[in-house]
């Protein structure tokens, strides 16, 4: 059978080239390559089984753990799709992304899967659901449970033969707030953001040239990233196609301790941090002097920023260590590492493909500003939303088809790229994407407010936080403690507003819009 870019193809290969290869850890589960593939084919029969048919979309909802890579894997298995979801999400978030995504199954654990039994009748597509055991008691109904599916499915790889042109779906916000379908061909997801087989060298030119990773010293990758979000996930899989073993941090909430004794009983080579939030902890710990970090010799960054002062905070303890934090997005994929600040910013060397256009869709002129825009390797666009789609991917003249998800950037003398900030005003706090427009709706519900503008403002810790300008009512008072209990059944827990300050009237633009400048003059002029 010939074989193809989808990543079950990928982990079959290896998983032949290298049965007893150590290819997974989370918590207390091991898995070796085939035990990785044989569970994986488990779950792709059972999916079959349970009716569902390639190309129908397969939500999944967990923290991390070992059942949420054989979960996507297994999916892959019978050429359906997977459905990340932010494990975050409220009941009105869930609902928008399991019905936009068109979700027929979803595979999730058991206190997860309580909220979406809130939304269940308003989800008439999807229609069978497998629960993953994490020691609450809570009744799902009509669901099957994750270990007895696999207990009764087949572990074989008889599955019909799979292609380059299978999909894969990364859910990420929107300028609206709402959370978007970012689609790829599993070719292009391969080479575009999973590294292409070789992550620091030239990509494979085959996906049978995989196996030869089998053959590679054996590495050890601990991510502590989410792998829920593109980051973590990317890092993940870069691990497993690289032959690598891949240890997943399982805690619900980063702890620099954990993480570092984790990093020393696995002998990690690679920390995958989330920018500062997680990258500040760690060199604290270090500080202490108790641990043993002789297996490292590189921590990744992505999903936030790492600032040059983190690098530095961490240098103290690591003077040898390389720093891979990269750029990347949803609508990009990973586009080149960091080569050191700029005025505050970030500059990176990007790939080939990767560039500056104008509105025009020409390459600027070195130190112009334009939007950051790969070619290549590229989404096929917004699942099920092509008026969003339209305004990120464009065909220029000469024929060349570019993603511009929005990102400011400059390019400078020597090549590189620095970026200057989101056009959607996206605020990241901890690696979490947060729109401004999304909580001020939440906001303005509350009948003690009359308007209001949201903005990120620095945050040592978070990178970002989430702050807002707020005018209430005439003759109403509004506290922040009032505004983060109104908006905590409305918005995920990282969305809620951190700092408000008090305004007798919001200003606006000259067209109404929100004036997010004047908005962080006025935290500005309160610190004063």
């Amino acid at each position: 059978m010939a074989r193809s870019y989808n990543l079950a193809d990928l982990l079959e290969i290896l998983a032949a080239a290298g049965p007893d290869r150590p290819a997974l850890v989370a918590g207390d589960e091991r898995r070796t390559y085939r035990e990785l593939n044989e569970r994986a084919s488990r779950v792709g029969h059972h999916l079959a089984d349970a009716g569902v048919r390639p190309g129908e979309h397969v939500a999944i909802l967990a923290y991390n753990r070992a059942e949420w890579i054989e979960a996507m894997l297994g999916v892959f298995k019978i050429r359906a799709v997977p459905i990340p979801v932010n494990f975050r999400y409220v009941a009105a978030e869930l609902h928008h992304v399991l019905s936009d995504s068109d979700s027929v199954a979803i595979i999730g654990e058991r206190a997860l899967l309580a909220k979406v039994g809130e939304i269940r009748a308003d989800l008439p597509l999807l229609r069978h659901v497998v629960v993953l055991e994490d020691g609450s008691a809570g009744e799902i109904p009509d669901a099957v449970e994750y270990e007895k599916a696999l207990a009764e499915a087949a572990p074989g790889d008889d599955f019909p033969e799979r292609s380059n042109d299978d999909r894969y779906i990364m859910y990420t916000g929107g300028t609206t707030g709402y959370p978007k379908g970012v689609e790829w061909r599993c070719e292009d997801i391969f080479f575009g953001a999973l590294g292409g087989g070789n992550v620091l060298g030239d990509p494979i030119t085959s996906p049978e040239a995989l196996a030869a990773n089998a053959e590679q010293p054996a590495m050890a990758v601990l991510d502590c990233a989410p792998v829920m979000h593109g980051a973590g996930q990317w890092v993940a899989f870069m691990g497993l196609f690289s032959g690598a073993k891949v240890v997943l941090y399982t805690d619900h909430a980063f702890d620099a301790d954990r993480a570092l004794r984790l990093l020393a009983e696995e002998q990690a080579n690679v920390l995958m941090l989330v920018g500062d939030v997680m990258a500040r902890p760690v060199a604290q710990a270090l500080a202490t002097g108790e641990y043993d970090t002789s297996s490292l010799f590189a921590i990744a960054s992505g999903g936030a920023p790492l600032t040059e002062g983190a690098k530095d905070a961490l240098k103290e303890h690591l003077p040898n260590v390389m720093f891979l934090d990269n750029y990347g997005a949803s609508e990009t994929g990973a586009c080149g590492p960091s080569v050191g600040g700029k005025e505050g910013t970030a500059r990176f060397m990007m790939k080939p493909g990767i560039t500056v256009l104008d509105d025009d869709l020409r390459v600027v002129r070195p130190g112009e500003i334009g939007k950051l825009a790969r070619s290549g390797h590229i989404p096929l666009g917004y699942y099920n939303d092509p008026a969003k789609t339209a305004s990120t991917f464009f065909t220029d003249a000469e024929g060349t088809r570019w993603s511009i998800p929005g990102d400011y950037a400059s390019l400078e003398e020597d090549g590189t790229i620095t970026l200057l900030g989101r056009g959607s005003l996206m605020i990241n706090t901890g690696g979490e994407k947060v729109y401004p427009e999304e909580v001020e709706v939440a906001l303005k519900d509350h009948p003690d407010v009359y308007d209001v503008v949201v903005v990120g403002l620095p945050d040592e810790r978070f990178g970002q936080r989430v702050a807002a300008v707020v005018a209430p009512r005439p003759g109403a008072t509004v506290t922040l403690e009032q505004l983060t209990e109104h908006c905590r059944g409305r918005l995920a827990g990282y969305k809620l507003p951190r700092q408000i300050q008090i305004v007798d009237e919001v200003q606006r633009t000259a067209v109404g819009k929100s004036d997010y400048k004047w908005a962080r003059s006025v935290f500005a002029d309160a610190d004063a």
